[in-house]
């Protein structure tokens, strides 16, 4: 079966983004594939390189960057909600005439044609938060 997720809380307000790691992880060791992962609302935050957690929590950021360069998992940030909360490549710095950029290796920005593509192709999409 194949799956594609979407992933719509921040890693530090709920347990979407964990739960959604946990889940892609476990299809890893299954027969299943997951066709795309995709970032939306404050699910974007995962995919900031900034973020830094305490020494002694998980550091689910890093995590997902590791799962995603392990198994070349293909994830995108939506570019408008990223965008809004300040997550950008170095296109879209340039673009929007900011200084640096934070969208963490292995992370994309794609419009929602992505998401809705994933569904199309996928057998199920599996959401995580509200």
């Amino acid at each position: 079966m194949k799956f594609s997720i979407l992933v719509l809380g921040a890693p530090f307000s709920n347990q979407a983004a964990y739960s959604a790691y946990r889940f892609v992880e476990a299809m890893m060791e299954t027969e299943h594939t997951i066709h795309r992962v995709f970032f939306y609302q404050d699910g974007i935050h995962t995919s900031s390189a900034l973020a830094t957690p305490p020494q002694d929590e998980h550091d689910l950021y890093e995590a997902w960057q590791d799962l995603i360069a392990s198994h070349k998992i293909e994830c995108f940030s939506c570019i408008a909600a990223a965008a809004r909360r300040g997550v950008i490549d170095a296109a879209e710095a340039d673009r929007h005439g900011r200084p640096a950029n934070n969208l963490a290796k292995g992370f994309e920005l794609a419009g929602l044609g992505q998401l809705v593509e994933a569904m199309v192709v996928s057998d199920r999409l599996v959401t995580f938060g509200k």
